[in-house]
């Protein structure tokens, strides 16, 4: 069994704990990705048309989060991966990870979906050569991280995925694919991944799921966003951070249903802590000379509010993100304004009292 405890951080620890030494000469450029489920393929043609641009820099740091925990090895990799991301989101494979809901699991499982094809996705393109392509990066000073939730502890978790591929042994490849499939373990969708763990001489299995429970996005840990931190002055650091999501507010009239209300309370808790994620990292920005670069999924482009990895909506997102991309036309320098919406929309029905 792996010792973990130098393969990962947590997001709330100071920040003397992390490793903020500098080994690359020139401008660093940070992109993170976040979760979103199927507007992961917005991400993939994002990438896939930057790349067609010729204006894609190679990454000094890459952080993915649930479906962005799928991209992000290979965005990290560079545009010669660009045929796998796109492979993924719009072969239809992707769209195979919800075959065959099974409604028992709500109540006697811990998923309405298995995870084997998610493990089997993840094992088809992530194998032994990845790795030792990843290790050889993290050994230039390059990082890569991918975030997971702790259920038993409540934190956020950072794993090194450099320094896991750099041990090259079958367990680091099965701890990396581990950490992937967690990440992108929405709960009640996916059963959550067990990691192997020891502590105080005990050694136990700790409970972990999507990133994004906890983050939506990770730019930075909470040491430097929260603390009005500034940092010494050091090579330009350029921040892109990839929205695989809608990230305007928009006005529903939500159905009265379960299901529809769960949905919608789930997706604006996950949109509000999104925005603030992304103002407290503006502001960091600009405290410490930061490019702010930002790309998300317009308002008015469809993106189904589901679960479901529906094959033809992927491929329609992924073309939207490619052309947006190709066309220079991405970039965002500060997050989206808070606009009215309509109110008082008389449409619901409601009880009549006599």
């Amino acid at each position: 069994m792996l010792d973990v405890t130098d393969l990962r951080r947590y997001t709330d620890e100071p920040a003397s704990t992390f490793d903020r030494r500098v080994n690359r000469a020139g401008p660093l450029n940070y992109l993170a990705l976040s979760g979103g489920g199927a507007g992961g393929a917005y991400g993939a043609g994002v990438l896939n048309g930057w790349s067609a641009a010729g204006t894609r820099p190679e990454f000094s740091t890459v952080s993915g989060v649930s479906t962005g925990a799928l991209i992000a090895p290979f965005a990290f990799l560079g545009p010669a991966y660009d045929a796998t991301l796109r492979d993924i989101y719009t072969s239809g494979i992707a769209g195979s990870l919800l075959d065959s809901p099974n409604i028992l699991n709500v109540f006697f499982g811990s998923g309405l979906f298995g995870n084997t094809r998610l493990r089997e996705l993840i094992a088809r393109y992530v194998d032994q050569d990845i790795l030792a392509a990843i290790a050889a990066a993290h050994a230039r000073g390059r990082r890569l991280f991918i975030v997971t939730t702790n259920l038993d502890t409540q934190r956020t978790v950072i794993w090194d995925m450099g320094r896991i591929a750099s041990i090259g042994s079958s367990e680091a490849l099965s701890l990396f694919r581990d950490v992937m499939a967690a990440s992108a373990s929405a709960p009640m969708i996916f059963p959550p991944m067990l990691i192997d763990a020891a502590a105080h001489g005990n050694r136990f299995q700790e409970m972990h799921v999507d990133g994004g429970v906890t983050a939506p996005v990770l730019t930075l840990p909470e040491a430097f966003l929260l603390r009005n931190a500034t940092l010494t002055r050091g090579p330009h650091t350029n921040i892109y951070i990839l929205i695989n999501n809608k990230l305007e507010r928009e006005f529903l009239l939500v159905p009265s249903s379960t299901v529809d209300i769960a949905v919608r309370a789930s997706a604006s808790a996950t949109k509000t802590l999104t925005r603030s994620i992304l103002y407290e990292t503006y502001d960091f920005a600009r405290r410490n000379n930061f490019g702010f670069n930002l790309t998300y999924v317009g308002r008015d482009t469809p993106l189904s509010s589901s679960s479901g990895f529906e094959t033809n909506e992927m491929r329609a997102l992924y073309q939207y993100g490619y052309d947006k991309a190709r066309a220079g036309e991405l970039w965002a320098k500060a997050p989206p304004a808070d606009e009215l919406l309509p109110s008082g929309v008389r449409s619901r029905k409601s009880p009549t009292l006599h």
